[in-house]
């Protein structure tokens, strides 16, 4: 084997090593200049790309500009404005502070740049190429700076192979604006995809409006404020009742210090505090805005920065699991349903126009290879002038508030938080007052009867409820039994004879690891002799199902534990003991049998829903009735 000589590689081969730690593909061009613009004190930007961002990229931005003399430093591999010392890491308050952007954007591709300080009269149009300067000229220019990324990777084609289809591309920049605009709700942001344009907000400082805008009426319509301050942090945001879920956790947003993070620590803490109110697999829509000294935090865990450690995981998390089950609890959380027979579910999300999902909407070209490699000069977009910008603003707004897309009560709350206390002393007299399981309310029922042996159907103040029996049933056999887990009062109830089960190796040693768990849930086990053991006494409500298969079932279960999670699994087996003990559907109950039913929910904390996050009741107003008997058209 021969051995190569040691030698420093050149500066354009260097520089491209650079950029592929900065730019993996246009979504990250975007990132990095939009939050230049940001950094910048930017009020408006716009971002337009072609072709999923890969021959054409544009931010225009009103923001602070660059001065002349210094164009060309700005490009350079680690020059920045917003650092000067190791000094300053711990005490950071830009996006953007490494000084690897704008070098490792224009070593993969063509850039130019129109720039310019209000201060000044002219401004300037730099052009670079691969990390070579091109041009540099004075021209007439609005205020701030608009950049333009030409042939994205047009000298690294292993690279641009590797990228996906255009609209993959545009989909991955259209999730990053939303981010964005969700975190500087301050902000006025257009986003515009082959001519079409598909973001724009308002930048009017109120992040409801900024959500609605995003996520569309369905979701901004079930949305809750929610706030709190320690020591640590303070948090403030928005969270969704129990009707706005998705099968993954794609709406969970979390901002610390304005930027975008993922933290499975953060995840974990909101789901927690959402179990009982959402169903098992499914993950709760949250926009939650973090404030924390930068040295609690440490954002460069990953290079693109969006996940980050804390200095206290512990308290954080019960900081978060505390915020979300205090906002939810003893709220009245009842679905209302529609007799639609069209169910618009392209509303939950964003209209379909708005979604890049369809390859056929992208326009294909075919042009000469030599037309392909040419820098294309375009005039700079219309300035953002302050007229401009807040007649834009005015008219985004007054077309939110048209639609009437949230309730005014939350959009108040969070516009005037110093008075919170008698907001919250108001909600609770309301709640008092409106509560479905209310004690003054309960009085008004009147039990019309039982629909296919399963749904018990209430009227009360001219709404018509419906009961899941076997849901409501469950949850106030849940609640019992954790209640006389926390009193340590579960009762055993003996079995003659004993139930024998043979016990392989591994499963005597789970058995032996939590035998004071199956003691407090009140199991009585011995030893049998050789692989045998003996189940003298089982859980008192365990009746009139497999014993032996339900006690296999929690020994598998409790071998699939890690850490500490055993309470967390007494609680999920719980409730699968409370599921197999409760009456079933297509089981006819009495008047009597239902009132009783119904005065147990009253008492609980979270009737609304069953131990596995179902809903126990829902509601339909006179009004939709009346809608489709069409005494109202």
């Amino acid at each position: 084997m021969v051995r190569n000589k040691i030698a420093v590689l050149e500066k354009s081969t260097i520089d491209k090593i650079a950029a592929g730690e900065v730019v993996e593909r246009p979504s990250s061009v975007v990132k990095e200049l939009v939050e230049n613009a940001i950094d910048a004190g930017a009020s408006a930007i716009t971002v337009e790309i072609k072709d999923g961002g890969k021959s054409y990229i544009r931010i225009t931005d009103n923001g602070c500009g660059i001065p002349e003399d210094e164009l060309s430093v700005a490009f350079m591999r680690h020059s920045t404005s917003k650092l000067r010392d190791a000094s300053e890491l711990a005490d950071i308050h830009t996006l953007g502070f490494r000084g690897e952007a704008l070098s490792s954007i224009s070593a993969v591709s063509r850039v130019e740049m129109i720039t310019k300080p209000a201060d000044t009269l002219m401004g300037v149009r730099y052009v670079i190429e691969g990390s070579k300067e091109v041009s540099l000229d004075k021209i007439g220019a609005p205020d701030g700076t608009t950049i333009m990324v030409y042939q994205l990777f047009f000298n690294t084609p292993a690279r641009k192979k590797f990228l996906k289809t255009d609209t993959t591309e545009a989909s991955y920049i259209s999730e990053l604006m939303e981010r964005l605009a969700l975190s500087h709700p301050d902000i006025s942001f257009c986003f515009i995809s082959n001519k079409k344009e598909k973001i724009h907000t308002s930048g009017n400082g109120n992040l409801m409006d900024t959500i609605y805008q995003i996520y569309g009426r369905q979701i901004a319509s079930n949305l809750l404020a929610v706030e709190k301050e320690t020591d640590l942090l303070k948090v403030s945001g928005f969270i969704g009742n129990s009707n706005v879920a998705r099968g993954n956790r794609s709406l969970e947003n979390f901002y610390i210090n304005g930027r975008y993070i993922k933290s499975p620590l953060l995840s974990k803490s909101v789901e927690e505090g959402y179990v009982g109110y959402l169903m098992q697999h499914q993950y709760p829509f949250c926009v939650l805005m973090i404030t924390t000294k930068e040295a609690s935090v440490d954002v460069n865990v990953h290079p693109t920065k969006q996940e980050v450690r804390f200095d206290d995981e512990m308290a954080i998390a019960d900081i978060f699991k505390s915020l979300i089950f205090e906002r939810l609890y003893q709220r009245e959380d009842i679905a209302e349903v529609t007799l639609d027979e069209n169910v618009q579910a392209a509303s939950l999300r964003k209209t379909t126009e708005n979604d890049a999902t369809d390859p056929g909407s992208e326009s294909i070209t075919c042009e000469p290879e030599s037309k392909k490699e040419e820098t294309i000069i375009e005039v700079a977009p219309e300035p953002f002038e302050k007229s401009r910008l807040e007649k834009m603003r005015q008219k985004i707004t007054a077309q939110i508030h048209a639609d009437t897309p949230y309730e005014r009560k939350y959009q108040e709350y969070y516009q005037e938080k110093e008075k919170e206390q008698d907001q919250s002393r108001e909600e609770k007299v309301t709640y008092e007052q409106t509560s479905f399981l209310s004690e003054q309310a309960r009085a008004k029922h009147r039990i019309i009867g039982q629909v296919f042996d399963t749904y018990w159907l209430i009227e009360h103040d001219n709404k018509l409820y419906i009961i899941d029996q076997h849901a409501a049933h469950e949850k106030v056999l849940f609640e019992r039994m954790m209640k006389q887990l926390q009193d340590k009062e579960m009762t055993t109830q003996y079995v003659s004879p004993p139930i024998i089960v043979s016990l392989t190796r591994a499963e005597q040693d789970i058995l032996k690891r939590y035998e004071e768990v199956f003691s407090e849930l009140g199991y009585v086990i011995s030893s049998f002799g050789g692989n045998e053991f003996a189940i003298e006494g089982v859980p008192g409500n365990l009746f009139s199902f497999d014993v032996k298969e339900f006690f296999m079932e929690l020994l598998a279960s409790c071998g699939e534990l890690k850490g500490n999670d055993g309470h967390d699994m007494i609680v999920e087996k719980v409730a699968s003991m409370s599921c197999k003990a409760a009456v079933k559907g297509n089981n006819r109950l009495s008047y009597p049998e239902i009132e009783e039913l119904l005065d147990e929910l009253l008492s609980l904390e979270n009737p609304y829903h069953c131990p596995h996050g179902r809903p126990t009741i829902i509601a339909m107003t006179k009004y939709e009735l009346e809608k489709k008997f069409k005494r109202i058209v």
